[in-house]
């Protein structure tokens, strides 16, 4: 999934900074101010119409270029010459940043206590306590490359990786630069080493982006080094600047003007499915870089525009529209459902009157405030106000991790009394009337277990990940029998009901499991080659361990969640069967018997996660409901494997586990049936071993009798 883009903070101007003041002869830019209201302007349209504005995330490239050239600006103008300087520092970026930004982790801590289901709970806090630290940024790297959890519901605190990277930046950058100056001051040249500092600096972290987005591009979107060299960038500019002292050329407008519009084209043309922000990062930075040189002046060049009223007033409370926004995209949908065109203007309204008030009354106050200015309260309050938000988000996961273990609790007691209906029990006409088996009755699972309930295999580490580096296998059970057990996630999802049947039948289950890769001769469309070419290479592996004449029979069912290569979904629901045919064909000649399970439907063509769902709608389940119609996903590999129509393949299919009588639910039998947008819950498919044993039964595949 691709994840959402922000804005990082604004860095504070040189002084003189009211925007009635003159451009020339002043600290104050205006043309940087109108600046930043477009870069707060197309994230913010961006965030609300993704498919009308593509590329609005780069305005947060925009931004990182423009704090790195204020932030280097100060600093080489009054270099840090002792640590004492650079604390002082530090507590000026703390007075200007952290009042605002922790009243905002704040009010969106408490507001999702009272407005968002409590299956989030868990993920916000955790992402609460690492926003009030500044290192969100590298929880959310870690699970953007985390298939299930990239399907979570977005964070409303998403947006604050961008402000950790802008703080880990200000944190080690005037050391940087004091170290530079200190060094430059004992060689006599220091402009020479300041400027080799911040060209090296910029030209390493640069080929380390374009490196790790062509490897990793999901975690290098939101990681610091990958975003060096944008605030590098404006580094050079301010040295350029400084140092050389550039006169106005007559090709300044021109160079401004060039600037502007490769933004504006940036915008539109930039989407989200390129690698980013690798090399094609350039278009917003350069073009940034360009305005800030320039120094536009005149009517001719975009000044005017850039100076009128609106735009020099959303520039001056950018910062907080950026804060305000995110957190009343994501929390005003479990409230009023779906986001209209009323909601969506109403957002923008709201956004900008909070960050309008709370520019006012929070961070010009704090900035300014005379009772601030002493170390030992400035550092004080900040760790405070960490302390106190950090707190708020453990209260989330302690809240979180106790309805879970109380719903938990309730469930096995549940399981364990054979009077009580539970799960797929419910779907047997012979266990009506039993407690639990009305669909009428009180939920048995909590949606904040359901999001937690999977099978054995995620905690016992199962899985090859991307890369897809390593082929890890796990064994259940110690039957006679060999089984291995194949495929992707939706393979995974069957393995406690596998269990069950294991101590039944007398199986061992050897399973061979990737993430979204599927085990096909086909090349996936994954969003590098070297991936594409790992999974197809896992293909390949598992033939060879499957076929070797250790295993009596393979169960298989997978979901393709990855188009072919250089196809789209259309052509890949066409060719996709195809890549099932050769594996399929050396499993049924080397004598193996095959069960495939058909891909159980799929919620997530409504865009429904349903413990969420669930979480918002207990009082009305139909809201979380389907039909096979609405809820369907192409199944290559049952569509080849009915094709084949051989005596050592079966095909099971598990629809009707999901969907009785033509509705597809969210919970039966009391037991949430998915723990999000695709993949069943280990205690419903534990309840499934019956039904899926009597279907094994039924297949004629003497293996797995």
């Amino acid at each position: 999934m691709q994840t959402i883009p922000t804005l990082p903070s604004q860095a504070t101007q040189p002084p003189n900074t009211d925007p009635r003041r003159s451009q020339k002869g002043s600290g104050f830019r205006k043309d940087i101010q109108g600046l930043r209201a477009i870069a707060v302007g197309i994230v913010v349209l961006y965030h609300l119409w993704p498919n009308r504005l593509p590329g609005g995330f780069i305005g947060v490239d925009v931004f990182l270029v423009i704090s790195g050239y204020l932030i280097t600006t100060h600093l080489i103008s009054r270099p840090p010459r002792t640590i004492s300087d650079v604390v002082d520092f530090w507590g000026r970026r703390i007075r200007r940043l952290l009042p605002a930004s922790l009243l905002v982790l704040a009010t969106t801590g408490v507001a999702t206590f009272f407005f968002a289901p409590e299956s989030i709970w868990a993920d916000t806090g955790r992402q609460l306590l690492t926003s009030a630290f500044y290192v969100v940024n590298w929880e959310f790297a870690s699970s953007s490359v985390d298939y299930l959890e990239s399907n979570n519901a977005p964070s409303p605190v998403q947006h604050f990786w961008s402000l950790s990277v802008e703080e880990q930046f200000y944190f080690v950058w005037p050391v940087i630069i004091g170290l530079a100056v200190a060094f430059g001051l004992a060689l006599r040249r220091v402009h020479t080493v300041v400027a080799s500092t911040v060209v090296l600096i910029f030209v390493a972290s640069l080929i380390f982006s374009v490196w790790y987005t062509g490897v990793q591009p999901a975690a290098a979107y939101f990681i610091t080094p990958t975003r060096m060299w944008e605030l590098a960038a404006g580094g050079l500019v301010a040295l350029f600047v400084t140092y050389l002292r550039p006169g106005r050329h007559r090709w300044s407008s021109v160079l401004a003007w060039v600037g502007v519009v490769g933004i504006i084209l940036g915008s539109f043309f930039i989407t989200p499915d390129m690698p980013f922000p690798g090399i094609i990062a350039m278009v917003p930075v350069a073009s940034t870089m360009l305005i800030i040189v320039a120094d536009c002046r005149g009517p001719r060049s975009p000044l005017p525009l850039l100076s009128l009223r609106p735009a020099q007033f959303l520039g001056n409370i950018s910062y907080s529209v950026y804060l305000w926004h995110w957190p009343l995209i994501v929390l005003v949908p479990y409230v009023s459902d779906n986001l209209g065109r009323l909601d969506k203007a109403l957002i923008i309204v709201v956004a900008v009157l909070l960050a309008w008030a709370s520019t006012e009354m929070v961070e010009k106050r704090f900035r300014a405030g005379p009772w601030l200015r002493t170390r030992v309260r400035t550092f004080g309050l900040a760790a405070v106000g960490m302390v106190l938000v950090g707190g708020l988000g453990l209260s989330q996961m302690w809240a979180s991790q106790a309805i879970i273990d109380e719903g938990t609790d309730t469930l096995q007691s549940a399981l364990a009394d054979p009077q009580i209906c539970v799960g797929a029990e419910a779907l047997d006409p012979a266990a009506a009337g039993k407690p639990g088996c009305s669909e009428a009755d009180s939920l048995l699972m909590d949606p904040a277990a359901a999001e937690t309930d999977k099978s054995n295999a995620y905690a016992d580490g199962c899985w090859s990940n991307i890369p897809f580096d390593k082929r890890p296998t796990c064994t259940y059970g110690d039957g006679e029998t060999q089984v291995a057990l194949i495929g992707n996630s939706h393979a995974g999802h069957w393995l406690p009901a596998l269990e069950k049947l294991a101590e039944k039948n007398d199986w061992t289950i050897t399973t061979f499991l990737i993430s979204r890769c599927t085990v096909s001769t086909e090349f996936q469309s994954f969003d590098t080659n070297a991936k594409s070419q790992a999974c197809r290479d896992y293909t390949d592996w598992t033939m060879e361990q499957t076929t070797s004449g250790k295993y009596d029979s393979i169960v298989t069912s997978e979901r393709q969640s990855v188009p072919l290569r250089d196809q789209t979904w259309e052509e890949t629901e066409t060719n996709a069967p195809g890549g099932y045919t050769e594996p399929l064909k050396q499993w049924s000649d080397a004598g193996l018997d095959i069960l495939v399970i058909r891909d159980t439907p799929f919620p997530g063509t409504a865009k429904k996660d349903i413990p969420d769902c669930v979480a918002a709608n207990e009082d009305d389940l139909s809201q979380c409901e389907g039909t096979p119609e609405s809820w369907y996903w192409m199944d290559p590999l049952a569509e080849t494997a009915k094709s084949m129509e051989r005596d050592n393949i079966a095909v099971i299919d598990p629809q009707a586990w999901v969907c009785p009588e033509g509705t597809c639910r969210p919970a039966i039998g009391g037991v949430i049936t998915y723990f999000d947008d695709s993949h069943i819950t280990a205690t419903y498919a534990q309840t499934l071993a019956p039904l899926l044993g009597e279907a094994i039964d039924g297949t004629g595949l003497e293996t797995l009798k």
